[in-house]
């Protein structure tokens, strides 16, 4: 009796077992996927050239610590609970270009917004308008017509615009306008929340870069025309330019802080106003990349 009573109690243990062990393969099979918390995204990088450029944004971020690389200066922190890199690049091309890659290498961010201040090309823009750069070109880079010794100088002949990231680099003259596409997510994400922004209006156009300031107005024109700028600066396609090699998710947003086309004058609160409005487009574009990361 007491032979078949351990058999039967064996039986038992063995179900329950059996049972329970089912029950925990269920459970692991039918989890689910567990949404990427913000800490756990790759940060975004917001670049500003100067400190009225950079700075205010800065002194927004939580939890931040200040790093150097060569003459470049990044604050690494955290916006509303985001990680979020600020990249004080510096004026000119070569300055953004060089603090673009060492910012990609660093700290592989999910995206780049290089923003500021600018002069205007379009007469319809006012200080304190804002541009989210569909595309992003070169205004620097150009042949000159041949002239001989004492022919002068004009530079609205300089009509042949060169592309510095030809498609075919065996060809010695690649006569084109490069103009860099913005990421479409990104200005999706600056377009849904312009609403927000009241000191001006948000536009879309292009913007043109050069490490040139300039101020005649014949010249400003013939951008506008023939290169279709809406304003001017000195670093958006030069970080474009990186981003497109390194594959990385890239806008231009640049705010109009004169044009002497319609005489409005400098107005140094501009940049400010600038970084706020990005600071909105990088807290909305974070939350849907959070979204869609499960």
């Amino acid at each position: 009796m007491l032979f078949k009573n351990f058999f039967c109690v064996l039986g038992i243990c063995s179900v329950a077992f059996f049972t329970a062990s089912c029950s925990q393969k269920s459970i692991v099979t039918t989890a689910q996927p567990v949404a990427l918390t913000q800490a756990q995204l790759q940060p975004i990088v917001i670049q500003g050239a100067l400190p009225v450029e950079s700075e205010k944004m800065a002194s927004y971020l939580s939890n931040v610590e200040i790093e150097t690389v060569g003459g470049w200066k990044f604050w690494k922190g955290t916006y509303k609970g985001y990680p979020v890199i600020i990249s004080k690049t510096r004026m000119g091309m070569s300055n953004s270009a060089a603090a673009t890659a060492i910012a990609i290498e660093k700290y592989q961010p999910i995206a780049i917004i290089n923003q500021g201040t600018s002069g205007g090309h379009d007469p319809k823009l006012q200080v304190f308008d804002i541009v989210l750069g569909k595309e992003s070109t070169n205004i620097g880079a150009f042949r000159t017509p041949k002239k001989p010794l004492g022919g002068g100088s004009n530079a609205l002949t300089w009509t042949e615009a060169f592309d510095v990231l030809p498609d075919d680099e065996q060809d010695p003259e690649p006569i084109a306008i490069r103009k860099f596409t913005a990421d479409q997510t990104l200005l999706k994400a600056a377009q849904e929340i312009s609403s927000k922004y009241t000191k001006g209006k948000v536009v879309e156009g292009t913007i043109g870069s050069a490490d040139v300031w300039n101020n005649e107005l014949d010249r400003i024109k013939f951008f506008h025309q023939t290169y279709g700028t809406s304003v001017e600066e000195m670093e958006a396609a030069s970080v474009a330019q990186i981003a497109a090699q390194y594959k990385v998710p890239f806008l231009g947003i640049r705010i109009v802080s004169n044009n002497i086309t319609n005489n409005g004058a400098y107005n140094p609160a501009t940049g400010e106003a600038c970084q706020e409005y990005v600071l909105d487009v990088v807290e909305h574009y974070m939350k849907a990349q959070q979204a869609s990361l499960k």
